[in-house]
């Protein structure tokens, strides 16, 4: 699901449409790979008189196990955006039920970033934002954090009309 433009306003620019790396999908991905060899060997080693109830009950529980596992973690990463645009950032999560949240650059006081040698190694990392409000927003496994983290620093401190910092 890509981020709806149909949620910026009137003269609003998107400067960067994010999702979480899809680092965020690796053990989904590695469980989905030990079903598959659980059920393979399981039906290989099945006893012939449990034949074929036994390989669909083996297959239906993988089949729940993946959803679970597996299906539910992509869906919950796909349905997950992040917006940066010129006057805030916009976060939109959830399947079923929706849950945004947008913080007004001008609310922004700090941006910092973190990057363990796991995600150096991925090209990703956690976003920390500290706000007015004194509350955090953390977005954890952002692409090319350094470089978002760049930008929005440029658009917090951009000379705006009237030599405005903030453009106001």
């Amino acid at each position: 699901m890509a981020f709806n433009k149909r949620n910026l306003a009137d003269g609003e620019v998107l400067v960067l449409a994010l999702r979480e790396h899809v680092k965020a999908l690796f053990w989904p991905t590695v469980v989905l790979l030990l079903l598959a060899a659980v059920v393979g060997v399981g039906v290989a080693l099945m006893p012939a008189g449990s034949q074929p109830v036994g390989t669909w009950v083996l297959v239906g529980l993988a089949v729940v196990l993946a959803i679970w596992l597996v299906f539910m973690p992509w869906l919950r990463w796909y349905s997950t955006t992040i917006a940066i645009t010129d006057r805030r950032i916009i976060t939109r999560r959830g399947i079923i039920n929706r849950k945004g949240h947008d913080v007004p650059l001008r609310r922004i006081n700090n941006v910092n970033y973190d990057r363990d040698l796991l995600d150096r190694i991925f090209g990703c990392g956690t976003l920390t934002m500290e706000t007015a409000a004194g509350e955090p927003l953390v977005l954890h496994d952002i692409p090319n954090v350094e470089r978002v983290q760049v930008q929005i620093t440029e658009l917090l401190f951009n000379d705006g009309p009237d030599g405005d910092p903030r453009g106001e």
